[in-house]
């Protein structure tokens, strides 16, 4: 009897089980929702970007992802994971029914977050010829970042706040006319400065004004948190009132809690891009002494892996950051409530939903990648960047689930142990980075950088069997399902693209941007009509999103 009791808590299949699914996927699908549409913004705005910028794209590229990759880390610094630690003890607390304490969590928060802002915005305003990396024309693209930090930690803690709620919805939508406000005022400027000559500068004054829409997006999206809040104000006046008003704590406490959960999130959040750091203070050197290439070559090879790819392939990444924002407060309240029922079945729910949606995503990806490059990133370079995309499509997963099991550890209280982890795969990462240079150049990072999350990522999942006799059964056979779902997208994909490449060759120039967009769009619904279909004839997609997805199979009329 516990037998059968245990297999059904591991499977997800009690009444609990289904609600605390369905709450995870309600969110998830906020969340990556958001998350998918803003980073489609983020990576459609290069095709007009790269027309207007003609024969400096690689070099703008360049200069922008080195400025984005110093500012995100401190941005990162900023905000000190204080968004995710305060949706972490908001749940926590709301769970007790105390839900003026996490009010009282969120203001004593928003004195962090604009102290924090204001101190990491002057640091990389002034420290920028520091951090320039040899490169002067860095210093005015960082300069024109550091406005951002003033806003984005207070617009992160808000979000925050609502996700403590399992309100997802504010956060996707303010994720959304962030990064619409952002991508149009990059346009209009590049467009203004680069093409029509209307305002005077150069292509480093494009790129400057570029970084500094970041800015333009924040407020926007910090303005739509702010009319959210204001429509649920009486809602959340009305849960404080009716709350247990039994728990005291004391602000010095909360400062304590937000600090303490705070400071790992900095390095896990952090993650990716510190990997991206290394390369990016690395690359140039290793390349110099390995390949002797000119200064122009290597800024358009870092352009290749560090920007070009990295903008599409962040696409699928965004999906396991939205699931693993939703898996945290979801893991907090079963761990207040000591259900380790309920931490098995929220590690093997999100694990599953992860795979779900990441494999395919990143194989698919790889099997479209040479008229998906020529698409968003022109000819330039044509067959190296097609490869190294579907080399980082690859990749992605890697990193995706670094981001999930990273934030599920978080959920739990292992904090710690997961900075160990990931401390330890950075090591890895070093030691690797001059090998993997040397014999693979530009596929060079990539490769380090899989070997370190590898290293992290077996010992985080190592870690998490040991302490809750997680069974991996039901992930190995839903694993095997997907892989295989996967795998004949991948084929679809790839022989759709041969095919369409010869069969409309005769009639447009298929290494053109419409042409590679025609090809891109077929092999996209032909590969990804593959895989729906085969989910959802075999009821696979029922057992991991629900039975909702009923509708969806009656809609196709597939029996």
């Amino acid at each position: 009897m516990q037998e059968t009791q245990r297999e059904e808590a591991v499977q997800g299949l009690t009444d609990t089980d289904k609600g605390s699914q369905e709450t995870m996927l309600k969110g998830s699908a906020w969340m990556t929702g958001g998350s998918i549409l803003s980073r489609i913004l983020g990576a459609v705005y290069i095709i007009p970007w790269r027309i207007w910028f003609a024969g400096f794209f690689f070099q703008a590229n360049a200069l922008y992802v080195q400025g984005y990759n110093v500012y995100g880390v401190l941005l990162i610094a900023a905000i000190a994971g204080i968004p995710s630690a305060v949706a972490k003890q908001v749940a926590h607390y709301n769970t007790l029914n105390e839900y003026g304490v996490g009010f009282k969590l969120y203001k004593r928060g928003l004195l962090l977050s604009i102290s924090t802002g204001i101190i990491f915005a002057l640091l990389l305003y002034f420290a920028a010829p520091l951090l320039d990396n040899g490169d002067p024309n860095v210093i005015p693209v960082m300069r024109a970042l550091s406005w951002a930090i003033l806003v984005i930690p207070t617009m992160s803690l808000t979000r925050g706040f609502f996700q403590g709620y399992q309100d997802m919805a504010p956060s996707a939508i303010s994720q959304f006319v962030e990064q619409l406000v952002r991508v149009l005022y990059m346009l209009i400027t590049a467009l203004l400065i680069m093409h029509l000559g209307v305002i005077k500068g150069d292509w480093i004054t494009a790129v400057s004004q570029s970084t500094f829409a970041a800015f333009m997006g924040a407020v926007a999206g910090l303005l739509v948190l702010g009319y959210y809040y204001f429509k649920r104000r009486h809602y959340y006046r009305s849960l404080v009132a009716n709350s247990n008003h039994q728990l005291e704590v004391k602000t010095i406490q909360l400062y304590k809690e937000i600090i303490q959960q705070a400071v790992p999130f900095i390095i896990l959040g952090a993650g990716v891009l510190i990997f991206q750091l290394i390369d990016q203070f690395t690359f140039f050197d290793l390349m110099r002494v390995f390949r002797n290439y000119p200064e122009v070559v290597l800024q358009k090879l870092f352009a290749i892996y560090a920007g070009n790819a990295n903008k599409l392939v962040m696409i699928t990444i965004s999906l396991a950051s939205a699931l693993a924002i939703t898996v945290v407060p979801l893991l907090s309240r079963a761990y207040t409530n000591n259900d380790h029922d309920g931490i098995r079945r929220e590690i093997i729910n999100g694990l599953i939903l992860f795979e779900f949606i990441m494999i395919p995503s990143a194989l698919g990806m790889a099997a479209i990648a040479g008229p998906l490059n020529r698409l968003f990133n022109g000819t330039g370079y044509g067959h190296l960047s097609a490869n190294v995309l579907s080399f980082y499509s690859i990749v992605s997963i890697i990193l995706g689930l670094f981001t999930v099991i990273s934030a599920i550890m978080q959920g739990i209280y292992q904090n710690k142990l997961a900075v160990k982890y990931f401390i330890i795969g950075t090591i890895v990462k070093i030691i690797c980075q001059v090998p993997a240079i040397a014999l693979f150049g530009t596929f060079g990072p990539l490769v380090a950088t899989s070997i370190g999350f590898i290293v992290t990522n077996g010992l985080i999942l190592n870690s998490l069997t040991k302490q809750f006799h997680i069974s991996y059964r039901l992930v190995v056979k839903r694993t095997n399902q997907i892989l295989l779902f996967s795998i004949l997208t991948y084929l679809t994909a790839l022989i759709s693209v041969f095919a369409f490449n010869w069969g409309l060759g005769h009639f447009m120039d298929i290494h053109s941007t419409i042409g590679s967009g025609v090809v891109t769009a077929i092999a996209v619904v032909l590969g990804g009509g593959v895989y729906i279909y085969a989910t959802l004839k075999t009821r696979l997609a029922d057992q991991i999103v629900g039975a909702r997805v009923a509708r969806i199979r009656n809609q196709l009329h597939i029996k």
